[in-house]
């Protein structure tokens, strides 16, 4: 039987005052902690957004910053710290939000896009009574979320280009 474990939230939101919409997730996986936002090789996350851009495949944790920032996109997660088993998003409890204010007092976002249905559903329990702003949700680029292949993925998150 796998167990709890109470997960703080290790990455750094991406943002600066230039940055127009803001993607969020639930909680790096485990495979992403302490690295960089999904950075297990099987999620889609940055191919999606290098297909929706037109832009070469994004190699390391460096080019992943400088694209965003280049595309005017604020990333981080929902989740500050919560108790989770493994990188299961349906065993999560004991939830405290990031300070989303803290990205949004900086950044004139105009749209913010949540990645997937978990963190849509903690965003509008945890967040949205914060901020007063209904985020868009997109299908999750988790390879988890098998009923959506990379064409339909990319199809569905050209939104963020016509909204950046």
């Amino acid at each position: 039987m796998r167990t709890y474990t109470h997960v703080v939230h290790d990455l750094t939101p991406v943002y600066d005052e230039h940055s127009r919409i803001l993607i969020l997730g639930s909680l790096p996986s485990v495979k992403s902690r302490g690295q960089f936002f999904y950075n297990h090789p099987q999620n889609r996350f940055w191919k999606v957004l290098a297909a929706v851009t037109d832009h070469a495949p994004l190699e390391n944790v460096e080019q992943k910053k400088q694209f965003l920032l280049e595309h005017q996109i604020a990333l981080w997660d929902v989740i500050a710290s919560c108790d989770i088993i493994g990188s299961s998003d349906s065993s999560i409890k004991n939830v405290v939000a990031n300070d989303i204010g803290r990205v949004l007092s900086i950044a004139p976002i105009r749209q913010i896009f949540v990645n997937g249905q978990t963190a849509f559903k903690l965003y509008k329990k945890y967040v949205l009574p914060e901020t007063g702003v209904m985020p868009v949700c997109l299908p999750s680029t988790s390879p988890a979320n098998a009923a959506w292949n990379m064409e339909k993925l990319t199809e569905a998150w050209q939104v963020i280009v016509r909204e950046s």
